[in-house]
């Protein structure tokens, strides 16, 4: 054990629940359901390629307030139209609310996160803190069987805040009645999760299984949650 901390902090997409298969999945779905190839969209991987693309850019946005909820929710199967220079006025009006559903009842998981957080859980309080949106992260704990592990949930929806803007964990720090020093955040994004948690004081956990170089220094750095057992 290098350190004890009180508490752990963990973001929730891209570092317990599988963001991207579970996105691929439902986009799969929708793909054949709505029949997107008779509206011009040459094939599924396309479309899931122009989804990404798209989808980082609005939530790039959206993380440094530049757009709203609704308006990412609205442009986004929108611009992925106008990408393939078609009429973005002939989305399916439910795709998105079809979308947010099904991506949201999804289950999977990182591999080893289920015996991880049976480890940590012996061991410290947990909680989440992410810039998701209330109903679809709550929706997602519940479908992967997470909700049982985490005492505390902060969301950037109900904060006003926004990682890395520190005052989101001020406030977990704040209604859990401890301090910087004794948390840790865990996270697979450099700025919001790690450079937010050494804005705020805490230490952090880059969880960077892709190696990717960040040009941030975190505290640690691990490629596999088991790695977390090393730590804690």
């Amino acid at each position: 054990m290098t350190k004890k901390y009180s508490h752990l902090f963990f973001d929730l997409d891209h570092t317990l629940w599988d963001y991207d298969r579970n996105v691929r999945e439902s986009l799969s779905e929708l793909f054949q359901l709505y029949d997107l190839v008779h509206f011009g969209i040459p094939g599924f991987d396309a479309f899931f390629d122009a989804f990404e693309q798209v989808n980082y850019e609005l939530w790039d946005l959206y993380n440094v307030g530049a757009v709203t909820k609704d308006m990412l929710r609205f442009r986004r199967f929108r611009s992925i139209f106008e990408r393939f220079g078609l009429d973005p006025s002939q989305v399916p009006q439910e795709m998105e609310t079809d979308f947010l559903a099904r991506t949201s009842s999804k289950p999977h998981v990182f591999a080893d996160t289920f015996p991880v957080l049976d480890y940590l859980a012996t061991k410290y309080p947990m909680h989440i803190i992410t810039n998701g949106f209330d109903e679809s992260q709550g929706m997602k704990l519940k479908s992967a069987g997470l909700t049982m592990y985490f005492q505390l949930v902060v969301t950037s929806e109900t904060m006003g805040y926004r990682k890395p803007d520190k005052r989101i964990f001020e406030y977990a720090l704040s209604a859990l009645g401890t301090r910087p020093h004794e948390c840790l955040m865990i996270g697979d994004n450099p700025q919001s999760d790690i450079l937010g948690a050494q804005n705020a004081g805490i230490d952090q956990v880059f969880f960077n299984p892709k190696n990717r170089n960040s040009g941030i220094v975190p505290t640690y750095m691990v490629k596999s949650l088991t790695e977390l057992r090393d730590i804690l």
